[in-house]
């Protein structure tokens, strides 16, 4: 007798490329990521149009790449102000001609507070994390030095329906003292937490241009403020190591391989993703070799 095959539940459905204008669109994963060609980035900080369909396949794709960029820093600074004002970091130190375009340069004399090898979005110990980065790659490593990003959209969607449930209003905390200050002298931590008290954010955010529902917490978040209530609290436990635990469990769905895409860096390769609705990793597996990478951070606003 035939057997009848039952469909799995959340099959992607199959990607393919496709052309938008004069762009090549290469998806990389059926969950995130599309590799463009025939564009030049330089071009795109000029053109309304081209900017506007990159846009469009952003929000599309969350993280963009392009191989052979061979943009002046100028270049890269006015096609990531497309997006918006560009935001300084206050440890990670920018170029002095260019505010904004922070660089990472990974080498034996790198700070130890300098790390990227963590599940995060960036900036959300701001009350208004950033929109999204502009990153080009300068030297790289001849193996290792990728990076991962994460549909943390997809994150959402996949949750257990009581878990969706449960999670609905909470709202945490988010810590640069925690994070970029803990290897910090006791005096200059508490100067950083008083120039950046903790942010508090919703657990759950949406994307103000697509309307999707985002898992937002990551590497940054240090504790529910709001489980403490009866719905949740039966007995002690519950809170503590309860709330810690439901915690732990939601930082680990950015772990997941099915909603990952992973890059390998190239000079003058670039990655444009949107901050709101992904995290990435910068895996650190290359020493002694070198990597070195400029940003430009753009300025978002507060989620809700």
């Amino acid at each position: 007798m035939e057997k009848t095959l039952t469909p799995v539940q959340d099959t992607p459905a199959p990607v393919r490329s496709y052309s938008r204008g004069s762009i090549q669109v290469e998806p990389l994963t059926c969950a995130i990521g599309a590799e463009l060609s025939g564009v030049n980035l330089g071009d795109a900080a000029r053109d309304d149009d081209l900017f506007a369909e990159i846009k469009s396949l952003l929000l599309k794709h969350k993280v963009l790449f392009l191989r052979d960029q061979d943009i002046t820093r100028a270049e890269h600074v006015a096609f990531a102000e497309r997006f918006g004002a560009l935001e300084d970091h206050p440890v990670a130190g920018s170029d002095p001609e260019h505010p904004g375009l922070v660089r990472i340069y990974k080498d034996l004399d790198s700070p130890a507070e300098h790390y990227e090898n963590a599940l995060h979005t960036d900036g959300t110990w701001r009350e208004a994390p950033a929109m999204g980065a502009v990153l080009r790659c300068i030297e790289s490593p001849p193996v290792g030095g990728d990076t991962i990003w994460i549909n943390m959209a997809e994150a959402f969607r996949r949750l257990p329906e009581h878990i969706k449930t449960q999670i609905k209003g909470l709202r945490a905390r988010h810590s640069i003292e925690a994070s970029f200050g803990a290897v910090m002298p006791e005096e200059q931590r508490h100067a950083l937490k008083a120039r950046f008290p903790d942010a508090e954010h919703p657990v759950v955010r949406t994307h103000p241009e697509t309307g999707e529902q985002i898992l937002f917490v990551n590497s940054f978040t240090t504790h529910f403020v709001n489980f403490h209530t009866p719905e949740n609290v039966r007995f002690g436990q519950d809170y503590a190591p309860g709330a810690s635990h439901l915690l732990n469990y939601l930082l680990s769905q950015a772990a997941v391989p099915e909603y990952q895409v992973r890059w390998r860096w190239t000079p003058n390769s670039v990655a444009i993703w949107d901050n709101r609705s992904t995290q990435h990793y910068a895996v650190q597996d290359y020493w002694p070799a070198v990597r070195k990478m400029e940003r430009a951070g753009i300025v978002g606003d507060r989620p809700f």
